[in-house]
């Protein structure tokens, strides 16, 4: 099929009938269309132009095996032929409803036995609402409404987990955030840090966690939410006094924990799950993206044995679900890909090659407008600053990443900008040649968006 396609004519088409999700419309047409992806393999995707890229954001943080795995087209293909689609509401299940449940239970610690299957991280966020606002109605305690997030988390684009996010962007757009939801300081040394030693900084940021819930008061507050390590916020990895002085605040008060595993799940940190990297005890876990590696869209809930008795024992029907949760295919796909993560070991290869990430993407600090380099297992951040000393940033907040990241596009590389800071989330079965080519492109593309800014420097 690629080899016939007339690109031209498919770019008028979608700009003729394609609404883009998380996109400026008016630009994409002024600057003459989308860009075409045609096809991908490992590390590596292709446009309609023949341009080989190498993605260093796996997709959209999710495509954790690589591009081009047979294996998850044939199970896909497999399914179809047996069963193509039947729905688990009303008492019924397929056989890769069951067994995947069973194999993401088995991957979490032991007292996660119920998995919840949705189509999404968005959809993840929203049943998980739904459920703790409904678990503490069961438990007598309907007061329990309120929510407490940070600034720059994402949890998805729905109403409810765009309110439960604090992008400030998506709260300005549609009336959001809906009632009841709350965002406190992001635990973001460099942007936020000032003088403080990183761990002073943690503990001011999990103490205005700990303001919040007070403010409330605790005997109004659902749960507490957070991503192990802040994804589209700009990979904000906590200080390590951040998350423990979190939990215990939270335990002391009785408010359930939920780590959002969206982005963390399924091998990103070096571990299966980001709450074993940041030391985090979770009530309930929301996951998507690594769990098919981008094959099939699916995510899914996991509930504590502490929360779910009580829900199951007094609940009734809890009347929430979605056509397609627990789609027979995708749960296929996602049971194929885990096979795979597990066969190949990927999590340990993350882990593995995780310190020749860091060494390689690191030497970019002395790049002249590099603040910081971050990286924790296969995620990190390339934080672009005016003064190194200060941490002062370009007037504009945004502005040069956008620079940077059309310069990355211009190199064959795709690297994210959220505001100032380069993100990167690199496919997990990356090699060590694949690294130095990434980041020999990566500063090609710093070099150019420091010839653009130059004059702007300190």
């Amino acid at each position: 099929m690629n080899k016939n396609l007339n690109i031209e004519e498919l770019v008028a088409a979608d700009n003729a009938h394609h609404f883009h999700p998380f996109t400026d419309h008016k630009s994409l047409h002024s600057e003459g269309g989308a860009r075409v992806i045609t096809q991908a393999s490992g590390v590596h995707i292709w446009d309609g132009k023949g341009n080989k890229l190498f993605d260093a954001m796996a997709g959209l943080w999710c495509v954790n095996i690589g591009y081009g795995r047979k294996e998850l087209a044939d199970a896909a293909y497999r399914q179809m032929q047996d069963l193509p689609f039947y729905n688990t509401f009303f008492k019924t299940t397929t056989v890769p409803a069951t067994l995947l449940a069973e194999k993401v239970a088995s991957l979490l610690p032991d007292r996660f036995k119920q998995i919840f299957f949705v189509n999404s991280g968005s959809e993840a966020n929203d049943t998980m609402v739904r459920f703790i606002r409904r678990y503490w109605e069961v438990q007598g305690q309907p007061e329990r409404q309120h929510i407490v997030s940070r600034h720059r988390a994402y949890h998805g684009s729905t109403c409810i987990s765009a309110s439960l996010g604090g992008m400030s962007a998506m709260h300005a757009q549609g009336g959001l955030p809906l009632p009841n939801f709350h965002h406190v300081l992001e635990p973001d040394w460099f942007q936020h840090g000032g003088d403080m030693s990183p761990e002073e900084f943690g503990l001011k940021a999990a103490r205005e966690v700990e303001a919040k819930i007070k403010e409330l008061g605790p005997d109004k507050v659902a749960a507490f939410v957070g991503e192990p390590i802040q994804g589209a916020g700009g990979v904000i990895v906590p200080p390590d006094s951040y998350w423990p002085y979190v939990q215990k605040v939270c335990r002391e008060h009785g408010i359930p924990i939920v780590a959002d595993e969206v982005i963390c799940g399924f091998g990103r940190t070096g571990n299966w799950w980001g709450h074993e990297t940041m030391g985090i005890d979770p009530d309930i876990v929301v996951m998507a993206k690594g769990l098919s590696s981008g094959y099939q869209p699916i995510g899914a809930v996991a509930v504590s044995d502490g929360l779910i008795g009580d829900f199951f024992d007094k609940g009734g029907e809890f009347f929430h679900g979605y056509t397609y949760s627990g789609h027979p295919v995708a749960c296929a796909v996602a049971l194929e890909n885990i096979r795979i993560m597990q066969d190949e070991k990927l999590i340990e290869h993350t882990a593995a090659i995780a310190p020749y990430v860091e060494e390689k993407m690191g030497a970019l600090s002395d790049h002249p407008i590099v603040g910081e380099v971050r990286v924790k297992g296969l995620i990190g951040a390339i934080e672009l600053v005016r003064d190194k000393q200060t941490r002062a940033r370009f007037d504009d907040l945004g502005r040069v990443g956008g620079i940077c990241r059309e310069h990355c596009f211009d190199n064959n590389l795709v690297m994210r900008a959220c505001w100032d800071t380069m993100v990167f989330s690199p496919p997990l079965c990356i090699t060590e040649a694949e690294v130095d080519e990434w980041v020999d492109l990566t500063r090609k593309a710093l070099d150019a968006t420091y010839a653009d800014v130059k004059g702007e420097l300190s």
